[in-house]
């Protein structure tokens, strides 16, 4: 299951004090059960100091095989502890303006 490889991954890597692996495949036009579409919210120590394109280089890093071969889409909400204790809660996903990993 993809959804888990993408937890175990981030929790190796980035020993995040909250983690959490939404599968948002449901909300796009692909197959019944598929996992191509995905949102993380991470919170971790390893963020701070990083601008948030060294945050997110480092998920990319971390799943660069996932994103290749598996995952169409990954929304990405990176956080140090102190921010999340301001912030809580990440932006909600946007509508599915259509479209399929098949086009």
């Amino acid at each position: 299951m993809i959804q888990e490889r993408i937890e175990q991954k981030l929790q190796a890597a980035l020993s995040p004090t909250y983690l959490e692996v939404r599968n948002e495949s449901y909300m796009h036009n692909v197959p019944e059960g598929a996992e191509s579409h995905f949102k993380v919210i991470v919170v971790s120590h390893e963020f701070e100091g990083q601008r948030l394109i060294g945050r997110h280089r480092a998920i990319n890093t971390v799943l660069a095989d996932e994103l290749a071969n598996h995952i169409h889409a990954l929304a990405m909400h990176t956080y140090t502890p102190e921010e999340w204790q301001t912030q809580q809660s990440a932006p909600a996903s946007p509508a599915c303006l259509g479209g399929s990993k098949f086009d």
